[in-house]
């Protein structure tokens, strides 16, 4: 018996700091980051420059003997550069920031597909959506400001010395509500956070409620339901904006005295530097140069509040994008993985003893045991909750079992690729999803580089060619979301095209036929019956025609195979089978029970093996 292997949700793998994961990605741009930190530097070079230019200016071709054109012209000149500098500083920063948004968003993307579906079966939507969106964004609003904040850093601290070593007195003066400010950033950091992490749960939660009406928008429209989901939408909306208006608040609160409190060090350099100036102890160009100074410290102090703001933002999308992205797959590929045999003949599928519940206490299959020798195909037929559609995730490696084994060809499952799996293994699901494209390419999902040839040949093997032709565009027409433009009929047809493209070794049929019209019905199990023929084929379903075309039945009850034979073998024969047949036949299906036996006989192989 194979080792026991757990399964369910994703578990979190040991958590790195999210900062971690954000400096990570800004290493990998050191060289780009670095440019917009020197082109920031000389942007603040420039800037700083200005006051002593315009004190040089009014000390010397005002008050002096010097050409006031000439300190004009270096003035003006000096500025285009620190305009050039700050539009050049700007672009990189941008630059950088959205090359950051766009590797983190494919890492995401990436590590969010290979999570196992357990992951996904408990995870909400809107929640990734807005992972992936918003929290991004935030991202990248905070990265835009790293070069662009330590720029004017660099400006604040030229400002500081040139102060200090021009005027230490009035400097003092100048700089004495920084302490305030400061500490006012402090208190304004510990209290946006949570304010700022309630507003991006509720806008997630809102991302979800829009998620779940659009993409259940006919569901909604069907029962008339769009004032409860409208009701949903204000309700979330109202929160947000409560939640909004309380961040608000707080910046609000803090913010102001951020950008006011260095215009109080001005005033107090106004008082004291205009009585020096009128006793002569100094010149209107070193007044002048050290009010401009002081107020060149405004601009920055208030960008670097809003950067304590931003950062604030950031640090909770990290926290959230890090949450993701420390969660670990239960379902991984071997750490020493073996190939399938390519020797015909292939498919033959082996279900060992497989024990597997969602909740591992209470098991779905407990003792299942089925051997489907290659070429030949079994129906699994089951009452509600059986476990039929368990064995479909269970054959994909959506989920692994707890205790036994699954063989393909001889290999356990869980030693096999998952790549290399899937696609040995295709699939026709109940719920048949097309993707917004054209038929082709949906055809051809598996295989985007197949050839017209090869797509048109397994659109006729599934009987979907006739159709596809009378489309507006035929095989280049755009199917519509889900492809909903398209009856169920067509789009199962259409999927079952798809597997076929595919070539796997092993063809499931998962409840293929239970959304088509029973009067349709007929024209699916035509095509089912053309893939079917010589490849190893498990077939879930209710519906008595489509029983009807698998070699052999195999009735799943409480977890294990109860009966066993043919379908009219175990109609004539169990009650057992009988009733579940019952419970899933309409008047319309009852009349259908006695199977076409030409028509099966026509279009199914005479059957290989049996057990």
């Amino acid at each position: 018996m194979s080792e026991v292997v757990d399964v369910a949700q994703a578990q979190p793998a040991p958590e790195r700091t999210p900062w971690r994961l954000l400096t990570g990605l800004l290493a990998e741009q050191k060289r780009g980051l670095i440019a917009g930190v020197v082109v920031g530097v000389l942007w603040a070079a420039a800037k700083v420059s200005i006051p002593r230019l315009i004190r040089n200016g009014i000390d010397h071709g005002i008050a002096g003997n010097e050409s006031l054109l000439k300190w004009s012209l270096i003035i003006g000149g000096v500025g285009v550069m620190a305009g050039i500098f700050t539009a050049w500083r700007r672009w990189i920063a941008f630059r950088e920031s959205r090359i950051t948004e766009q590797r983190l968003r494919e890492r995401l993307f990436n590590h969010i597909i290979r999570l196992n579906v357990g992951y996904h079966d408990h995870a909400q939507t809107g929640q990734l959506m807005s992972r992936a969106s918003s929290d991004l964004q935030q991202l990248q609003g905070f990265v835009v400001m790293i070069p662009l904040t330590i720029s004017n850093l660099f400006q604040v601290l030229a400002i500081l010395i040139l102060l200090l070593t021009s005027d230490p007195l009035l400097a003092v003066v100048a700089l004495a509500p920084l302490p305030l400010v400061n500490l006012s950033a402090r208190r304004f950091s510990s209290k946006i956070h949570p304010a700022v992490m309630e507003v991006q749960n509720r806008q997630a939660a809102l991302a979800t409620v829009v998620e779940e009406s659009i993409s259940g928008v006919r569901v909604v429209k069907g029962f008339g339901a769009e004032a409860v989901q409208a009701r949903k939408l204000l309700a979330e909306a109202d929160q947000i904006r409560a939640v909004s208006l309380d961040a608000a608040k707080i910046r609000s609160r803090f913010l102001p005295a951020i950008d006011i409190l260095p215009s109080l060090g001005l005033i107090g350099v106004l008082a004291i530097g205009g009585h020096r100036v009128l006793r002569g102890e100094m010149t209107v160009g070193q007044l002048v140069e050290f009010n401009a100074s002081v107020m060149l410290l405004i601009w920055p102090m208030r960008n670097i509040g809003q950067t304590l703001a931003t950062g604030q933002r950031a640090a909770v999308a990290l926290q959230r994008v890090q949450k993701v992205l420390s969660t670990e797959s239960t379902v991984t590929d071997s750490a020493h993985p073996i190939s399938l045999p390519q020797t015909p003949p292939l498919g033959a599928v082996m279900l060992r003893d497989v024990r597997f519940g969602y909740d591992p206490d209470r098991p779905v299959l407990d003792g299942f045991n089925v051997a489907i020798p290659a070429g030949t195909s079994v129906a699994i037929v089951g009452g509600t909750g059986s476990g039929k559609s368990t064995i479909t995730r269970l054959m994909l490696r959506f989920y692994d079992v707890q205790s036994g084994s699954i063989e393909l060809d001889g290999c356990d499952l869980r030693n096999l690729r998952l790549n290399e799996l899937r696609q040995a293994v295709g699939v026709v699901f109940e719920d048949t999803l097309l993707f917004h494209d054209t038929v082709a390419a949906n055809i051809a999902f598996s295989d985007p580089d197949a050839g017209m040839d090869l797509i048109v040949h397994a659109a006729r093997l599934a009987g979907a060619d006739e159709f596809i032709e009378h489309l507006p565009e035929g095989y280049d027409t755009m199917l519509g979301e889900r492809g909903y433009s398209l009856s169920g009929g067509q789009r199962q047809r259409i999927a079952i095209a798809r597997a076929i493209l595919a070539d796997p070794r092993l063809l499931i049929l998962d409840d293929a036929t239970s959304a088509v019209d029973p009067s349709k019905e007929h024209e699916i199990r035509e095509a089912m019956a053309t893939v079917m023929r010589d490849r190893t084929t498990i077939v879930i379903a209710h519906r008595p025609g489509t029983i009807a075309l698998a070699d052999t039945v195999l009735l799943l009850d409480e977890g294990r195979v109860a009966a066993q034979g043919t379908h009219d073998e175990l109609l004539n024969g169990n009650a057992r089978y009988r009733e579940v047949l019952a419970s899933f036949t309409d008047d319309q299906q009852a009349d259908d029970v006695e199977v076409d036996a030409e028509l099966i006989d026509a279009a199914v192989p005479e059957p290989i093996g049996g057990d």
